[in-house]
């Protein structure tokens, strides 16, 4: 099923795996597809969504479970990984698109493009797909990560708080090895990362998250030089907060593409 809205906003469906994607493009310009991360949709992305359709032909989707998309009898990061490919597939564009990632989608982008050689431009990931060099939850965190899994589940009507729970255990075992995945990667990278992802407290597990988000950063870079990154002065909500800012740095870092 597809419709166009008042707005000139092309809207369709992607089945598969017994799930239904809506799925949104619009705009004008180079090809770009942007893929939401865990606990966000498009509707969410809205403002970066609606920057980037200023110069580009963006689209966008919800991942299963999240926004418009039906529930799934499982959620898992290579389900995920399933969605995206799927959506991916079914796109007629008239060149390679630039692939864009978003927390979660940024990890699911990365093994998107090792797994698909030949079919995007470039990618920019945006506070994911970072190669930590020690899990980012230990014991000590897990009731806390548990108590915000709960929180953000009230939000959803598929997803669980256990479900949320099992997908942040699951993170950590793809970013402890994701560096495997950029070295199958021959394309333009830029990231783009929050310098607080856990915010600014002093105390708790912020400071610790912090420093961990930034030495895998670094690790990247000193493993693949020819990646470039950008810090933005904010927490893991950057795409929400300062999305000018997003959209500026995505728009300066494409030429290479």
């Amino acid at each position: 099923m597809t419709a166009r809205s008042e707005s000139g906003i092309h809207c369709f469906t992607v089945r598969h795996d017994g799930v239904t994607l809506p799925v949104s493009r619009g705009g004008r310009g180079r090809p770009l597809v942007l893929c939401p991360g865990l606990n966000c949709t498009q509707a969410d992305l809205y403002e970066l969504v609606s920057l980037l359709r200023r110069d580009h032909d963006v689209v966008t989707f919800d991942l299963r479970g999240h926004g418009l998309a039906s529930a799934a009898e499982r959620y898992s990061f290579d389900a995920f990984l399933g969605d995206l490919v799927a959506v991916m597939a079914q796109l007629d564009l008239p060149s390679a698109p630039v692939l864009v990632g978003y927390s979660l989608g940024a990890d699911l982008a990365v093994h998107y493009a090792a797994g698909c050689p030949g079919t995007i431009a470039g990618l920019v990931l945006i506070d994911g797909a970072n190669p930590l060099p020690e899990p980012f939850l230990t014991d000590t965190d897990l009731a806390e990560f548990r108590a915000m899994a709960e929180a953000e589940a009230a939000r959803h009507v598929s997803l669980t708080a256990e479900d949320i729970f099992g997908l942040g255990i699951e993170m950590d075992v793809v970013r402890g090895e994701i560096l495997d995945r950029y070295r199958q990667i021959d394309l333009p990278v830029h990231v783009i990362m929050s310098s607080a992802i856990a915010g600014d407290s002093p105390e708790g597990r912020a400071p610790r998250h912090n420093r961990l988000w930034r030495a895998g950063v670094e690790r990247l870079i000193r493993e693949q030089p020819h990646i470039s990154a950008d810090w933005i002065d904010a927490d893991h909500g950057l795409v929400f907060t300062h999305a000018p800012d997003v959209a500026e740095i995505i728009r300066s870092r494409l030429a290479p593409c």
